[in-house]
């Protein structure tokens, strides 16, 4: 399939990051690709260009494509079929380009991926070693992260610290440090589900109270396993819940 050029100007063949901002190049092709599926220029069910095509327009490698293609089929966005290729999967909501630029996704992608593998540990050991006071604690960041929900708000603040009790309960204050740390950019993809969220209420607010509850339920019942994985479960769900259309 020919690729027109573009909106996107294409860039030095480099594993070097290409601005001052610190993007990637491989973000720069995924976000672009992104950006043609919203915009329909790839529809879903179709085949999307080679990886050499890709490549060759974009002024990039092969191997920065596949990470790019990597990610897309992580999100659910694409397919892959042996020797058939790329093929798009589905295609996000327009909405999300109002709550985040294309060029925040990638970062926004990486952090859920990092708080799946801290705060599905965090998650674990909190079942294991929080206190009576801990747990009062955790039941009531719930109580106000639902009460953000019925006074239909964001509820990011609420969010942020349902997960930060968690994180203390663990008493290992490197979990609790490292939340607050990259608290802004948790809340930042916080802010793009949550809104998101907001435009389709019908299932997503009961699903990710659904997901939060169990999480508090594990913990509260001292079940590790359990929590670890309702952890896991409800941020690769909230991964998800970005690119739902």
């Amino acid at each position: 399939m020919p690729l027109s050029m573009g909106k996107v100007s294409q860039v030095t063949p480099s594993n070097e990051r290409p601005d001052g901002k610190g993007q990637k190049l491989s973000d720069r092709v995924y976000g672009d690709i992104v950006d043609r599926i919203i915009q329909r220029e790839f529809g879903e069910g179709e085949r999307l260009p080679s990886e050499e095509q890709l490549a060759s327009h974009y002024g990039v490698s092969r191997p920065i494509v596949r990470e790019a293609l990597a990610r897309l089929r992580d999100d659910a966005l694409i397919r892959s079929q042996r020797g058939a290729g790329s093929f798009v999967q589905r295609r996000p909501d327009r909405a999300m380009l109002e709550f985040a630029p294309l060029e925040s996704l990638a970062d926004i992608q990486r952090c859920f991926e990092f708080r799946i593998a801290v705060e599905t540990e965090a998650a674990r050991l909190a079942a294991i070693k929080a206190t009576e006071e801990e747990r009062v604690a955790l039941t009531q960041a719930l109580a106000l992260l639902e009460q953000r929900i019925r006074d239909n708000a964001l509820g990011v603040d609420a969010d942020f610290n349902f997960h930060l009790s968690i994180a203390h309960a663990t008493h290992n204050r490197f979990f609790s440090d490292t939340l607050l740390s990259l608290k802004s950019a948790i809340t930042y993809g916080q802010n793009m589900a949550r809104g998101l969220g907001l435009r389709r209420p019908e299932h997503h607010v009961p699903e990710v109270q659904v997901e939060h509850r169990a999480i508090h339920d594990a913990i509260l019942a001292e079940d590790a396993e359990r929590a670890a994985f309702c952890m896991q479960h409800h941020l690769s769900s909230s991964r998800r819940r970005v690119f739902e259309g």
